[in-house]
């Protein structure tokens, strides 16, 4: 049997902001976000996720592979539309951990801002804690691209 000590509070936590800028109004921004973190989800390398959001205080968020199985993500905690998406859960992570996102879309000059925070809580691996910038810039990129592309129609 082998053990791994963790020192500090410092090696449970992880802390991830990003600004993201768009060229697209707050209500169009908004919508392409739900659309984002729902049907619309994909990987890194485009592997279709199979979303989905229920758009609710209480809603939830998951992975539906049919069949009565798939994977829990979280709840939404908070929504204001079109301002704030808050979602509370494990996210992707099978492991003793809770996340907590934020998104808040304001406007600004020529577009939306939205300021997007991801504070989990737990026991991270490494490598999950190292790859959770890279999902979160494409998912972010993606959103960009598609309010943009909503906003032009």
């Amino acid at each position: 049997m082998s053990s791994t000590a963790m020192a500090g509070i410092e090696n449970l936590t992880t802390n991830i902001t990003q600004e993201i800028h768009v060229k697209a109004s707050l209500a169009v921004t908004f919508e392409a976000l739900l659309e984002q973190l729902g049907p619309e989800n994909d990987t890194p390398e485009g592997k279709r996720m199979s979303m989905k959001i229920e758009p609710w205080p209480g809603g939830r968020w998951f992975r539906d592979l049919g069949d009565g199985n798939g994977h829990f993500w979280g709840n939404v905690q908070a929504i204001k539309r079109p301002t704030l998406v808050e979602i509370t859960g494990p996210l992707f992570m099978s492991y003793p951990v809770i996340s907590n996102l934020q998104y808040r879309l304001s406007e600004e000059d020529g577009g939306t801002l939205i300021k997007f925070h991801h504070m989990a809580f737990g026991a991270i691996p490494d490598e999950h804690r190292q790859g959770m910038g890279k999902g979160w810039t494409h998912m972010h990129q993606r959103l960009r691209e598609r309010a943009e592309a909503k906003g032009k129609r």
